[in-house]
């Protein structure tokens, strides 16, 4: 697996937010992204995610153009600092929820659930509510649910 950024520009209102990225990521590196507030950091994160498109530059995933991809159609996930859980629903509902919007029957649903819960030490908490959990338990709640789509490229946003 290669994670491949090419010549990546995006400008908001002729100011450049990201000014020709380029890297790779082979399978199981680790980058950080690291830098002053403004530098471009969570705009490329967000271009990389689907949730922004860039000016010009591609994204390739073992060589496959995902550029143009809608998030929905790309094996990518992000998890938020602030978590964005779904407070009306339970831990188990939260982890589950990308599994939902998947062709899986309830049994593959529940089976990669009980798996990711185990390996995030969650099994105990998956009937509470988000409310009832420390910050640390809602941490482990949102890691678990992107990495339940068991995504090709993981990003983690720390402000």
């Amino acid at each position: 697996m290669m994670v491949e950024i090419k010549n990546i520009i995006k400008k908001y209102n002729n100011i450049n937010a990201v000014n020709n990225v380029s890297l790779e990521v082979n399978q199981g590196d680790l980058l950080a992204l690291l830098g002053p507030s403004g530098c471009g950091k969570t705009t490329l994160l967000r271009i990389i995610a689907g949730l922004a498109k860039p000016d010009s530059g591609r994204i390739l995933i073992n060589g496959k153009d995902i550029t143009n991809l809608p998030p929905q159609k790309r094996n990518t996930a992000l998890v938020f600092q602030s978590y964005a859980l779904f407070p009306h629903l339970n831990v188990a509902e939260n982890i589950a929820y990308g599994l939902k919007n998947k062709d899986l029957s309830k049994k593959v649903i529940n089976q990669k659930l009980q798996q990711i819960a185990d390996i995030i030490e969650l099994k105990g908490l998956l009937n509470r509510q988000i409310f009832e959990l420390s910050g640390g338990q809602q941490q482990r709640v949102a890691l678990a649910r992107a990495l339940v789509l068991e995504p090709d490229i993981l990003c983690l946003m720390s402000h």
